[in-house]
């Protein structure tokens, strides 16, 4: 068998994998990326992040012209669904932006190989593809294979009644009653997408509080905001099964009667995608957690074999798998690549949307970590009252002597994009008076950060 000789050879063709494999093609290399599915992009593209997003911006515009327009001057009569366009609309925003991909991977020479990746020794790699095996040899080798849905013990997956995201993006027709497992991000957006179109939505969370990954008093004003909305919330939840009983979906909860619905996501979070991937020829043990081990570069335990994104430790972000991907890449080739991980946002893209960068005040507290906070609402801001979305709050922590910003939370209109000024707030060692004292436009949303930043030390003005 020929044997295909690389520069680096990437395993895997979602976010963290292409960006690799494009900045290192960019640097001079001759990269091969491996991916099995047709489409590049990888879960977040195809199943995760972009057709989420699709269907939450289609719900959210469907439930304002049912019950915001008014307000605004603007009737309309008999509004209804048309779910099959709402569902094609997404598939054609995935398909454009996997072609765009493509794109790119032609335009930088990165030669795109259709099969599954599995090492085969110190510098190999073989791929299985509908043609017949390929042997791939390199001194680089990356692993970016990312994450599949979790799972829990005696709930019966069947690929319809109950299922993960995956079959929540596809469903031909508008639960009468959702059943979600989790109330993390996942559970969250897909809930409130089939809220909106009419679905009854309950949210079974095993913790006393829904975002765990998220500051605690922004994610209480989240779920009172969620509440009034239309989820109902089950908390402090322990499921212990799940099965299909005839017409129905039948969830059975420690402690309490069973909740019964015509569909059940399941939103437990997800957990490495390294299965068959022949860590075992070169010596590759897993953690406790199932991730790959990596030093502060992306180098395995084994030299020649970096890992990034989802299979390492971390939050499972797309954002977080592209910047590892190009700093591990640069660090191959230039010998330095760098990451803040302090100043890497997490979005919720509810409506409100909840997002944050930094440390949370429980993290602070938990670390005795002596911080000042500030905080403004929505609700005295023009602009948000302009558009008619004022419930919520930003929320900034600084160091208590140097005012360095440590952490800042939101839950509020485009808290996503909010979150970007704070991100770049972070990442140049900013204070809370530098944001405070930055000129921002009025009337915009983001005077919200400034106020917020300014009363860390009491000078908020419109509070």
């Amino acid at each position: 068998m020929d044997v295909r000789e690389y520069d680096l050879i990437v395993i895997g063709g979602g976010p963290g994998g292409y960006t690799a494999a494009i900045r290192g093609a960019q640097l001079g290399l001759r990269v091969a990326c491996i991916e099995a599915e047709r489409s590049l992009g990888g879960t977040c593209l195809r199943i995760g992040c972009i057709p989420s997003k699709a269907l939450l911006e289609s719900s959210e515009l469907f439930r304002a012209t049912r019950d915001e327009y008014a307000a605004h001057g603007i009737t309309a009569e008999h509004v209804r669904i048309d779910l099959a366009t709402m569902l094609a609309r997404k598939d054609k925003t995935v398909k454009q932006l996997g072609g765009g991909i493509d794109h790119l991977f032609k335009k930088n020479k990165v030669d795109r190989l259709l099969g599954t990746g599995r090492l085969a020794g110190a510098g190999r790699v073989s791929v299985a593809t509908t043609e017949g095996p390929i042997e791939l040899a390199s001194s680089r080798i990356l692993i970016a294979t990312g994450s599949v849905p979790a799972t829990l013990p005696g709930v019966a997956f069947d690929g319809d009644r109950i299922g993960t995201s995956t079959e929540a993006l596809t469903y031909s027709e508008v639960p009468k009653h959702l059943i979600v497992i989790g109330a993390g991000a996942i559970g969250l957006e897909l809930g409130s997408v089939w809220r909106r179109l009419g679905a009854k939505v309950t949210v079974l969370e095993y913790l006393d509080r829904i975002l765990p990954e998220m500051d605690a008093e922004i994610a209480a004003e989240a779920r009172r905001i969620f509440a009034r909305q239309g989820l109902e919330f089950q908390l402090g939840c322990r499921v212990t099964g799940a099965q299909v009983e005839g017409p129905e979906a039948v969830v059975a909860v420690e402690g309490r009667e069973p909740v019964r619905g015509d569909r059940v996501l399941v939103a437990v979070g997800r957990k490495p995608f390294t299965g068959g991937l022949g860590l075992e020829t070169v010596g590759i043990a897993l953690d406790p957690r199932g991730r790959i081990p990596v030093d502060e570069h992306f180098q395995t335990t084994v030299a020649g074999v970096w890992a990034i994104g989802d299979v390492i430790r971390g939050p499972m972000l797309a954002h977080k798998a592209e910047e590892e991907g190009l700093a591990c890449v640069e660090s191959m080739v230039t010998g330095y690549g760098h990451i803040n991980y302090d100043a890497i946002p997490s979005i919720v893209y509810t409506q409100p949307e909840v997002a944050a960068v930094g440390r949370s005040e429980e993290q602070l507290q938990k670390d005795g970590v002596a911080y000042k906070k500030g905080a403004f609402p929505f609700l005295a801001n023009g602009r948000a009252l302009a558009i008619g979305h004022a419930e919520g709050r930003v929320k900034v922590l600084a160091d208590a002597q140097t005012d360095r910003i440590l952490g800042v939370h939101i839950v509020g209109p485009h808290a996503g994009d909010l979150i970007a000024e704070a991100a770049v707030a972070i990442e140049f060692a900013a204070t809370s008076e530098d944001l405070a004292r930055s000129t921002h436009a009025h009337p915009t949303l983001a005077e919200c950060l400034k106020e917020a930043a300014a009363a860390v030390s009491g000078r908020a003005i419109h509070a």
